[in-house]
């Protein structure tokens, strides 16, 4: 199914967007029509998007050898309402979703790093990749919905 770096990410991409969608009509449900439970909705749905969001960007960022610029931007812009999309045009546009997985070492020395050599072992692996990100993304979820609401609960 994501057979591309950029078919993962544009995805994940317009998910995001779709959340933020999901969050901010909870907010206004609750504004207008006294239903504090839309927002527990939308934002239990965006959370969990906004953090499985972050973990496909530090993926894509690894496999594309991104440098801390591109990464943190294509991060930074989960924070911001549907900025995720136009950072997806543009990384598209620059190059930097292009290209396969980087399933086999080449001549290349970084592909001899530590971190290149797991990443390798993931991406021949997706359904373990995929098991794993998803165990690591609800772990985080968990602790963010006990740890409370942005703000406080009040």
């Amino acid at each position: 199914m994501f057979r591309t770096p950029l078919t993962l990410f544009r995805t994940l991409a317009i998910a995001e967007a779709v959340s933020w969608t999901l969050l901010i009509a909870g907010l206004i449900l609750r504004a207008t029509a006294d239903l504090p439970i839309a927002v527990s909705i939308g934002g239990g749905i965006h959370g969990f998007v906004f953090l499985a969001y972050g973990a496909t960007a530090v993926l894509v960022a690894l496999n594309q050898r991104w440098g801390f610029g591109p990464a943190a931007i294509a991060v930074v812009s989960a924070v911001i309402p549907y900025a995720t999309v136009p950072t997806e045009i543009w990384l598209h546009r620059t190059g930097r979703l292009q290209g396969a997985w980087r399933l086999d070492e080449t001549s290349d020395p970084r592909d001899r790093r530590p971190l290149d050599r797991l990443l390798r072992f993931f991406l021949r692996r997706p359904a373990i990749l995929g098991l794993v990100l998803v165990v690591v993304v609800a772990l985080v979820f968990v602790v963010l919905l006990i740890a409370g609401p942005p703000g406080g609960k009040g």
